[in-house]
């Protein structure tokens, strides 16, 4: 009866995210004496009273101003756990006291009668859209979702139960920190999920933390953000130190929006930020991807289904390949005189090289290339004009379902590099770029495609991250080079692309990269590190720009144009050095108007390029990676 006082429109929880009517606001205010308990409740955001149904119809979710509502544990998983799949773990644990501290018991009796939990986490099992997932869930009204012994007991617990079955584990975090009542029992559980979740990821399986309001204290300091993805709810509070703890230690008043999702986001912490009625969907997303059956697979290697202790050894390579195989001294092997001229007249065996670079491109091809007549400097220009494709044109042209994933996990995220996971033709790839903007809005957000450090930090972690996965790594490089800047040089720019030349040079899964407009020195080579590396008929590629080659040999940039001939950095001169395999066809400057044409083009050599590599073994490709670049 109380339903029909007032107009409204419902939402349900299946169904995509609207926003409740506003007709009964004006009758908030009227009054209605003996209205039952529970049926209005209070938004802690705008303050404003919201009809309870509409909100539990609304995702949590207040319909006046998008406030987040805290959710229940069991809410939760039902709001995410498909009907009737989930199966819960550990409901019942013996309660632990370990300092006997007065009156935590009776406490815990008292919170658990009031929330019918046993602790402040509900763990289990379940099923998202069909796909498997082992889960755990945080809940605020147990003494604010504190780390007991309990706690860290159910999620270590569940953890190691997903590790033996090869599940995935989604955790959904908040806490206010550390439960004072059990001291440094409390403190121990950090380390106990930490490494729990260390022998998970060890497994070559995935994890997935969602960061919710608040999460704080030794939660964020241990598992909430070990997420091989970590996403976040809107403006949820998260960080180490409580804010008041920080005020008062440094006196300073904190800026607006400090800890929330969107400040960690910013500074490099997390990968997504996912409205809640989106989150079902994309779990499922990022669990259907991860658990494809189109995995990436080697010659004589069925599904994927890699560990650290199946994963094949790449400190060798094949007998017969360039970099053959050669003695080393072992661990307590005295070195004698024969012994030394043994291992060093082994390893000078392989000093002498071929190039590794074999060339794709067919001779009729790179005839009309060399018949285009476009001097080097015309060349230069076209690779910096403002109508050229940049790669997210080619991201969105070639790639189904990209999804961007942010932050180098130490600093920043980087604008000027984009990457994430996508598709290609059903199979699961990771896809790095270096990012122009096409206006000067664009430009200033992307830093004119000059990565910082932690751009290069964000790449080489998504090239970690798809080697633990088995996902071939696409790179499109265009940069008119490392950014340099005072800041940039404090936070490491140097050892930024040196770490990434070092990682990337032994990643035990297929990587392309290809230059498709500027390709500036160490800053292009640190996202060049490929297997093979291709180049857009009409970029560039050069140890400096020509500007810089000129002012420093010729005391006179205004010699760019010359400088841009003798330095040889065109895709047919460096395609007839040797130095890359694969030149793409440009009869038009790519642009918006031929870029499905262009595509179509990349999509057929790219298809090439991962028959090539299902051929080879892993440690082949691995060696083939060094050889192409140990021959230059």
């Amino acid at each position: 009866m109380l339903k029909d006082m007032f107009k409204k429109t419902y939402t349900l929880i299946d169904t995509k995210h609207k926003k409740v009517s506003e007709e009964r606001e004006g009758a908030v205010n009227e009054g209605q004496p003996n209205i039952p308990q529970g049926l209005w409740r209070k938004c802690n955001k705008c303050g404003r009273p919201i009809y309870t149904e509409d909100v539990r119809n609304n995702y949590y979710i207040c319909p006046k101003c998008d406030g987040y509502f805290r959710v229940h544990a069991y809410r939760r998983i039902e709001m995410t756990i498909d009907s009737g799949s989930f199966e819960e773990w550990d409901r019942e644990m013996e309660f632990i006291n370990p300092l006997n501290f007065p009156g935590y018991e009776k406490k815990i009796q008292a919170v658990q009668e009031k929330t019918n939990l046993n602790e402040a986490v509900v763990t289990g099992w379940g099923t998202i859209h069909g796909q498997k997932t082992a889960i755990a869930v945080c809940d605020s009204r147990f003494i604010m979702s504190s780390m007991s012994h309990n706690v860290g007991e159910k999620i270590a617990r569940a953890v190691e139960r997903a590790t033996a079955l090869r599940l995935p584990v989604i955790i959904f975090a908040c806490s206010g920190g550390a439960r004072m009542q059990e001291g440094l029992v409390s403190l121990m559980q950090m380390e106990k999920t930490s490494a729990a979740l260390k022998r998970h990821s060890d497994a070559g399986l995935l994890y997935i933390s969602v960061l919710t309001d608040p999460t704080t204290g030794g939660v964020t300091a241990s598992f909430a953000m070990l997420g091989d993805i970590i996403i976040a709810e809107p403006k949820a509070l998260i960080g180490f130190a409580g804010q008041r703890v920080i005020e008062q230690t440094i006196r300073q008043k904190l800026p607006e929006g400090f800890q929330r999702a969107e400040f960690q986001q910013d500074h490099g912490f997390v990968d997504l930020i996912v409205e809640r009625p989106e989150m079902k969907d994309t779990l499922s997303y990022l669990l259907r991807f991860h658990s494809s059956r189109n995995q990436w697979n080697y010659k004589g290697e069925g599904r994927r289904a890699q560990t650290s202790e199946s994963a094949p050894e790449t400190k060798g390579c094949p007998e017969g390949g360039a970099a053959r195989r050669f003695p080393i001294l072992s661990n307590g092997e005295s070195l004698g005189k024969e012994r030394e001229a043994e291992l060093l007249a082994a390893v000078e065996k392989t000093f002498e090289r071929k190039s590794a670079v074999i060339k794709r491109t067919s001779e009729k091809e790179f005839e009309d290339i060399s018949n285009r007549q476009l001097s080097a400097w015309d060349t230069v220009l076209i690779s910096r004009s403002e109508d050229r494709l940049i790669s997210s044109d080619y991201i969105g042209e070639l790639f189904d379902d990209f999804i961007e994933l942010h932050g180098d996990r130490y600093y920043g995220d980087d604008g000027a590099v984009i990457g994430g996971i996508a598709s290609w033709h059903g199979m699961p790839v990771t896809v790095i770029a270096q990012e122009k903007g096409k206006s000067t809005k664009d430009n200033l957000k992307r830093n004119f495609g000059m990565p910082n450090p932690e751009g290069y930090r964000k790449a080489l972690r998504l090239m970690k991250q798809a080697e633990k996965f088995g996902r071939p790594i696409i790179c499109f490089v265009d940069t008119p080079g490392a950014f340099p800047g005072i800041e940039a040089e404090e936070r490491g720019q140097g050892e930024a692309i040196a770490r990434s030349l070092f990682e990337a040079s032994n990643l035990t899964v297929p990587a392309l990269s290809i230059v498709v407009g500027e390709g500036g020195s160490g800053g292009a080579l640190a996202m060049a590190v490929g297997n093979e590396v291709w180049m857009m008929e009409n970029a560039v590629y050069s140890v400096l720009s020509p500007e810089g080659f000129a002012a420093i040999l010729w005391k006179d940039g205004k010699k760019a144009s010359d400088a841009a001939k003798v330095m040889k950095m065109t895709a047919k001169d460096l395609y007839e050095l040797g130095l890359i395999e694969c030149i793409i066809p440009e009869p038009e400057p790519a642009t918006k108007a031929n870029k499905e044409q262009i595509c179509r083009g990349l999509d057929w050599r790219l298809e090439e390029f991962f028959l090539r590599f299902r051929e080879m073994t892993r440690e082949e490709a691995v060696c083939q990676r060094y050889d192409r670049f140990r021959a230059f």
